[in-house]
Formats: C-alpha cells, structure tokens, sequence
C-alpha cells in the first residue's frame, strides 16, 4: 500500500521516537530575501565570528595552538585548510586522519568549521597540490606564457588536473558526510584559495588560444558588460578589447571550481565559495589589468563572470589587507550585491582592523574572519600582528564576547535589514547613519562628559585613542528601539524629521543563552546628558527613545 507524504514523515518520527533516534540537523545553506541574504546553520540564521588559522596548521598535532587562540578570541567558528598533498600523498589512496581529528576537537570545543580547500590553487600557486601532480608538466600542464614558456601555475585547461583535483575533492566531501552528517560541524566550505596569477594575464598554451578565439558564451553576455562599447557578441577580443585576457581567464578559472563545487555538492551540498586577493578597490574608472593584481581571481569587476560560469558557488568574498578606511568600505560596498552575500572570510589581525569587526558584522554579513589566529611561533607583520600571543586574539575577543550571546538574534536582526555598522575613518571624523525614522550620529576621541565647544582650551585626548580604532554595531529592533554594541564612540540619535526626542531608557546587559534581555544597569544623567559614550570597553546597551 502506498504512503501519502505525510503519512511517511508521520511513521518516520514514530520510528525515531521509538528508538531513540534523533533527526540530524538542517544541513547548512545560503538564503536570500530581497536581496539580503543568510547562513542558515542548524535551521536558523548563524552569523560567523570566526577566525581563520595559520596556512601550515594544518595538522594533527599543530591544533592544540588553534584551538587555543579560537578559544581565547571566543570565536563561534574556525576556518582551517584541508591540503590536498595531505589527504591524497599517493595517487588514489586518500588519508582522512587529519580531517577526523579536526572535526572532533572543534566539536570539543564547540565550534563549528569552514574548511578551505588547497587544492590546485593556493595564492595562485600550485604549492599544495601532491608532489604527483606538481612535478608532472605532461599529465597537469601549467599555463603558458606568451613566449610558450611554463610559468608556475597549473592551467586551468588542464584536463587532468581538474579531474584529479575533482576527484580529491569528492572523496573529501563523501567522507564529511560520513562523519558529520548528523552533527552539521562542517558549515561551508571554500574551494580553493585566491586563484588567479601574478604577472600573466591567462594561459596562452594552444588550447587556451583556441578557447580564447571562440564566441564569449551566452551565460556570459547576459551578464557582463563590456566596459567599452564594442562588439555585442562574437570573440572575447571582438566583445571586451583590452579587458579580453583578464575575463577569459576569470571564466576558465571559475569554470574549473565549477566542476569541482559541483561534483561536491552533488555528495554533500555544504555552502561553497570562493576568496580573493583584490586588486584596488578606489580604482574609477576600472582600467584593463596591468600587472598589478592577480588576473582571473574573482575580484570584483568580474563577479558577474563568476557567477555566470560558476552557479555551483554561493559568493566571492574579499580578502582584505590593505587598513585603509576608504577602501575598506569601498570593498565591502563592492561585494555585497543583491545577488552576492557579504562576508569577509579573510583579513588582517593587526591592531587597526579591529574597529572594521563592527563595520563588517553591523552591515549584515554573514561571517568575518581575521587570518592568523592560532599561536604557532609565526608572525605575517607586517601585513599583519606582530605578536602571536593572547595579545593578538583579545582585542577580537573583546568584541565576539558582546556578540556571542546575541549571536542568532544579530543573524536574524541583519537577515532582516535591521543592522548597521560603523568604523572610525582615518580622517577621524563623525559618521552618520539613516534608520528607520531616526538617524544616529557617531563621533569619535570624546572624553565622556560635555561637549568640546566647553573645553576648547582641553589640549588632552582620551587614552587609547592615538590611531582609529573605535567602532558601532547597531540593530533596530523596534520603531523606536535600538541595541548598540561598541567602543571608543559617542552615539547620539535624533528623529528623522527632526522631531523633538529624547532618551526613554538606555540599558545596559547582556542577552542569555535563551534569547532574553538581562539588564545590568539604566544609564541617565551624565551617561545620557551627552549622548551615549562607548569606552575602550565594548559595550552592549538595549536604548528606547520617545519623541514629545
């Protein structure tokens, strides 16, 4: 006899109830409501306060120093690699070991995983690949110059390479499965890491050639634009012009991670993406590549390529190591697109890009990942911290501690548009935000009482404050209600229309592990009498205003 749908689930949960069986997890997906979009883990908004490990702690007896550091930044999640030269040493026998131990201690520790696949590409390289594949030119070719020169990264149309990659990557993926299906450990992942090359701008062996001399497909067309007005359709030289080498290299790129995201997800349909190193983002109008930055790496001119030939991949996101506040927010305004999530998977651990952690999170990004955080004897100053002790984690960990508690009410608050963020610029000057029927003024290197037109002949600055590092995350939960988490800023909010208003309440607390408000104390008078000053302490405060 047949079974309705209902019927079925029905029996089914009949059958667990009887044995004891618990139902595994949702299974961890990306979704989009008008154009605002989010990680869905365990059946509900996650936001990502995440920390991403060293490139070579990778290994076994290498996490206790991870695990550590995740720890003392209270981070809800851990970005780690997964090599392909460590699980498939030898051609067709493959090593899990690794990828066991990780799993188990990041459930240990309670924190979820984002594993990154070093696979063909790794900084553009080949250096993670197995010594098979990488010393092999015949069977995995690498990409030519214009010379017929080997150069020293892998083509992406070598036909092999992406067959053996693929299949690396798919015995990953089964095993993940294996292991954690029912736990949902393993939130994302990203395949490969910063693809592109420096110095050459595509592949010019003879297939690659032919390939370039043939019509830009149509997915493309639809939904890249040529910069120039040139040919609406037919070569990529004919449609692009001096744009053709860096865009047919972005699509025979993506269209490599495409097969491979796709075979993955076809044995375990985890969330994936793709990272980037970026070329400059204050760059108007976007001129042809020149050498200065990694062509066919999905920067952000060429999203709309990536998407086109890469359906399989959720989004593109910024790696960012340049502290400059201008282009901070230039990227970030670049990546996040109706169509394209934001999150900052990868980005410095020095000091000055701590305040961007409320940038970040307060614009509704999915995740945020500062590089370097575990405690290996191994510094990346100057492009990042130069200590590698808790002194590097903390000033993150600050924050992520006023996050964690609120971490799923944020998600669903930023899922829902409510959000905003702020970061002190260089120029140290106050900030505006628009909100629904108020509009918030943050203003930076205040002493907490008075106002500066009182003390005009006050030569001093508040300590803590010599370089930009204050920062605002707010969240509109209500018409007239606000949570506001940050430091080393003055917020004050008036009416859009500039009605008259004051504050109703401003409390100070903290939200507990079942979602309720735990209020610790009211500010009034001097702590309200000048908007609300935010130490070097982050804060977080549940603020009511009223008009009259």
């Amino acid at each position: 006899m047949k079974q309705t749908a209902r019927q079925l689930v029905t029996s089914l949960s009949f059958l667990m109830a009887a044995t004891g069986a618990a139902a595994a997890p949702d299974i961890p997906k990306i979704v989009e409501k008008d154009g605002r979009f989010a990680l869905m883990v365990d059946g509900a908004p996650f936001v990502i306060l995440g920390g991403q490990a060293q490139n070579s702690s990778n290994y076994p007896l290498a996490l206790n120093k991870v695990f550590a550091a995740i720890k003392d930044m209270n981070a809800n999640t851990l970005e780690i690699p997964v090599a392909w030269e460590q699980i498939e040493q030898v051609e067709g026998k493959f090593d899990f070991s690794y990828v066991d131990t990780l799993v188990a201690e990041a459930r240990k520790n309670k924190v979820k995983l984002v594993l990154l696949w070093f696979g063909t590409w790794k900084n553009t390289g080949a250096n993670y690949a197995p010594e098979w594949v990488k010393f092999n030119n015949a069977r995995f070719p690498r990409m030519l110059d214009k010379e017929g020169k080997s150069i020293y990264c892998l083509s992406p149309q070598g036909e092999e390479t992406l067959k053996a990659d693929k299949k690396a990557f798919v015995a990953l993926m089964g095993h993940i499965k294996k292991i954690d299906e029912a736990q949902r450990t393993v939130i994302m992942v990203q395949v490969e890491n910063e693809v592109g090359t420096y110095g050459f701008a595509r592949d010019y062996a003879p297939k690659a050639e032919a390939l370039f001399n043939q019509p830009v497909p149509a997915a493309v067309l639809a939904r890249k634009k040529s910069p120039v007005a040139l040919a609406a359709s037919g070569t990529w030289k004919q449609v692009y012009g001096d744009y053709a080498d860096e865009y047919f290299h972005a699509y025979s790129i993506a269209s490599y991670i495409e097969e491979i995201a796709k075979a993955g997800r076809a044995v375990y349909n985890l969330p994936m993406y793709v990272n980037n190193s970026q070329r400059d983002s204050l760059e108007n109008p976007i001129k042809p590549w020149k050498g200065n930055f990694a062509s066919g790496g999905p920067t952000y001119d060429v999203i709309d390529i990536y998407r086109a030939a890469a359906p399989h991949i959720d989004f593109a996101g910024p790696d960012i190591y340049g502290p400059d506040s201008k282009k901070f927010t230039a990227s970030l305004n670049h990546f996040q697109r109706k169509d394209n999530p934001l999150m900052v998977p990868e980005m410095s651990n020095a000091p000055e890009y701590v305040r961007y952690t409320y940038q970040v999170l307060g614009r509704g990004a999915i995740g945020f990942a500062p590089f370097g955080i575990d405690y290996a004897d191994y510094s990346n100053f100057p492009l990042g911290h130069k200590a590698i002790d808790k002194t590097m984690v903390e000033p993150f960990g600050k924050i992520y501690a006023a996050f964690r508690p609120m971490e799923r009410q944020w998600a669903k608050w930023a899922f829902e548009g409510r959000t905003y963020g702020i970061a002190e610029g260089d120029d140290r000057q106050p900030q505006t935000v628009d909100m629904k029927g108020w509009k918030a003024t943050i203003s930076f290197r205040e002493w907490q009482f008075g106002e500066r037109e009182y003390f005009k002949n006050v030569k001093d600055l508040p300590a803590g404050t010599e370089s930009p590092n204050g920062g605002v995350s707010i969240a509109q939960i209500g018409d007239n209600e606000f949570i506001i988490i940050g430091q080393r800023a003055r917020v004050k909010i008036d009416h859009a229309e500039g009605k008259p208003s004051m504050w109703a309440r401003v409390e100070e607390g903290r939200y507990d592990p079942a979602g309720k408000w735990i209020m610790e104390r009211n500010w009034n008078g001097d702590q309200t009498d000048y908007g609300l000053n935010l130490t070097g302490n982050p804060v977080v405060l549940k603020v009511k205003l009223g008009t009259y």
